[in-house]
């Protein structure tokens, strides 16, 4: 791999994108017009200071998974990012790997959705994308790394969460989610990475129970409420809604509230709050 190459390229084309088109707020003193190292660190899931190492060409061996989430954050085309792979030295995933990339199509809804609650997950529950309202809402995920990316693992493990569950309302939820990842594993046996994180998702005792379970899985719901408790909004309950995005395999979660209720009111507020402390 030409290590210089790639980390220019990275740089080259983290300086192209303007933050709005990425959902990153921007305060009234920036300076910078594209993307800052640490924004773009966070758009893909790394650390800033591996992302230094990349750019600079001292780290040289960029997993195949880090590209995928680099070419994502940078809003590349099918061919740049074909050619991002190129340059680390890998071949652009194919057809037996679980994507991870979001289509033009399904992005310009995302745009148009720049204002509510949006976050998208790949068919082995890593989070993909979660909009700036998003983060407001349940708390950032920026800094969110490895497993902590996982929905499976950060039910099954208890992670802390905004999110308020009874305790059969969780079994519940975290049945659905492994079941729904054995389907995953069913449909890319030979995605490593994913066989990779089951094998680390089977440290979880709650986990090895569910993979193991002969019991079919409480049914899934795509449509349902939930009540987020916010830090300084309180209590609000939502609409949650996944849209299954079935070409490219993709979970992509909205919460919305009916207007004029006391609920849209203060997620109105829980997202102002939290994007306005995120664009400081």
């Amino acid at each position: 791999m030409e290590a210089w190459e790639f980390g220019r390229t990275v740089r080259r084309w983290r300086d192209r994108v303007a933050p709005e088109a990425v959902g990153v707020p921007v305060g009234p003193r920036r300076r910078a017009s594209g993307l800052r190292r640490e924004e773009l660190a966070g758009l893909a899931g790394i650390s800033a200071d591996y992302l230094t190492r990349l750019e600079q060409g001292r780290a040289t061996a960029p997993s195949a998974q880090v590209v995928e989430a680099l070419a994502r954050a940078l809003r590349l085309s099918d061919t740049e990012r074909d050619l991002l792979h190129r340059l680390a030295g890998h071949a652009a995933p194919g057809a037996d790997v679980v994507p991870s990339r979001i289509p033009p199509s399904v992005q310009r809804l995302l745009d148009r959705l720049s204002h509510t609650p949006v976050v998208v997950y790949d068919a082995s529950w890593t989070l993909v994308l979660a909009n700036a309202p998003y983060n407001a809402l349940m708390g950032d995920t920026t800094a969110w790394r490895g497993l902590e990316r996982n929905a499976v693992w950060r039910n099954v493990t208890r992670l802390p969460s905004r999110v308020v569950h009874t305790a059969q309302e969780q079994a519940d939820y975290e049945a659905q989610l492994v079941a729904d990842l054995r389907l995953t594993a069913w449909r890319y046996p030979a995605d490593h990475a994913l066989r990779r994180l089951v094998a680390d998702l089977s440290g979880s005792p709650r986990f090895a129970e569910l993979w193991d379970a002969d019991a079919p899985p409480p049914p899934a719901d795509t449509s349902q409420r939930k009540t987020i408790r916010h830090p300084e909004a309180g209590l609000i309950t939502l609409d949650c809604d996944m849209l299954l995005v079935a070409r490219d395999d993709l979970r992509v979660t909205v919460y919305t509230a009916e207007p004029g209720t006391e609920d849209a009111d203060r997620l109105e507020l829980a997202v102002v709050l939290g994007t306005q402390s995120l664009a400081l």
